[in-house]
């Protein structure tokens, strides 16, 4: 098992390497003490099952980084679910590792590949401190009214039924640069975070603390997303197993896989979307139409969490770089009083809206890599 770097290591050390595990690819970024671009940084599929696939592929990308185990502060992992208990970054061990396997069933396409990645680099790189940071973390705050569901007492005390919320990690990140650009102190923010991707979900953060998030007891609640339903009518998956047939698997498989954009437009990608519904494509204007009706209406109904709201942040593939639908979402605000934002090109994290302008609009470019970053320089950096 991973143990702390010694004391001489720590102080010698100048570079994080940091890993995000998914059910489809592994991203790895290799990040000095200070300085926000990655030295090196690697994407690669599994070309399989992750869990068989890690130890290899472990190797393989630390040799192609150079990773030289001497110069690491430590190692940083993206783990999505931490369940009820691991509510903050920790350094991994044997405890620590027990509990995370122990919420395995919570999410097992996306925590076993993480789990699988740990191992493996203990392997490879002994004595390197390594470090689990949580995507559900940073909702450990929500309060009983947006944790809980109205169902069944039982449920919700014996079989664990609960909001948890993900995207944790962006929505930290994107909360700290956004009350940088406002020019307040976070622990003074009030925002409505937008992470808007293949994976979308709008969180309300009072004063640096996540209120309500879209997301709930898995990631396929909320918005619609590149392949996942969002929130539908739970009587409809009720009537097609009952009259249908349909079974879980298949019911699994649909709301995750075959629904969302790529149901309704024929294609999980925006970029793509974008270019048949210029073209005329009646199905992919649809699906535009109904994630920029479903993204607007979860900013205006987190806002109300707020005793008050400073900035709207949009974060994410879709909410960084489809300039046109964050526009179109913009818009739709303007009833509740969302200003209107001068939509430029660009990565830059950015004020959108107009100088004075409130609530603000602002973009933010996802960086849960910093984020995981400052978690292990603070648990193990010296």
């Amino acid at each position: 098992m991973t143990r702390r770097a010694t004391s001489g290591r720590r102080r010698a050390a100048d570079l994080v390497l940091v890993l995000n595990a998914g059910s489809s690819t592994l991203k790895v970024s290799l990040l000095a003490r200070d300085g926000p671009e990655p030295i090196a940084a690697v994407t690669t599929t599994w070309g399989g099952d992750p869990v068989e696939r890690a130890p290899g592929t472990i190797t393989s990308v630390l040799e192609r980084l150079g990773v030289d185990p001497e110069r690491l502060v430590g190692i940083g992992h993206r783990v999505v679910h931490g369940g009820p208990d691991l509510v903050r970054p920790v350094v991994i061990d044997d405890r620590t590792l027990a509990m995370m396997r122990s919420v395995v069933c919570l999410a097992p396409l996306h925590v076993l590949p993480s789990l699988a990645v740990i191992e493996a680099v203990s392997v490879a790189l002994p004595g390197v401190a390594q470090v689990a940071c949580f995507d559900t973390a940073f909702h450990a705050s929500l309060p009983e009214i947006s944790r809980r569901y109205p169902v069944p007492d039982d449920w919700t005390e014996r079989l664990g039924i609960r909001r948890y919320g993900f995207h944790g990690l962006s929505v930290a990140w994107a909360t700290g640069a956004a009350a940088g650009l406002l020019g307040m102190p976070r622990s003074r923010a009030r925002l409505v975070v937008a992470h808007l991707g293949a994976g979308s979900s709008v969180t309300a953060v009072d004063r640096g603390r996540s209120v309500d998030t879209s997301m709930g007891f898995t990631p396929l609640e909320g918005l619609m997303m590149a392949t996942r339903s969002g929130s539908i009518d739970p009587g409809i998956l009720i009537t097609l197993a009952r009259d249908h047939g349909l079974a879980l698997d298949a019911l699994d498989d649909a709301l995750h896989h075959r629904s969302g954009l790529l149901g309704v437009g024929g294609s999980g990608d925006m970029v793509v979307l974008q270019a048949r519904a210029r073209a005329g494509d009646a199905r992919a204007r649809t699906a535009i139409a109904m994630y920029v009706d479903r993204a607007a209406a979860a900013i205006a109904g987190a806002a109300t969490r707020l005793p008050a709201l400073d900035a709207v942040v949009f974060t994410g593939g879709i909410g960084e770089h489809a300039v046109a639908v964050r526009g179109a979402i913009v818009r739709r605000l303007g009833v509740v009083g969302i200003p209107r934002a001068r939509d430029l090109a660009g990565p830059a994290d950015r004020v959108l809206s107009a100088r004075g302008a409130h609530p603000a609009v602002i973009h933010v470019t996802a960086r849960e890599d910093l984020e995981i970053r400052g978690a292990v320089l603070a648990l193990v950096g010296g």
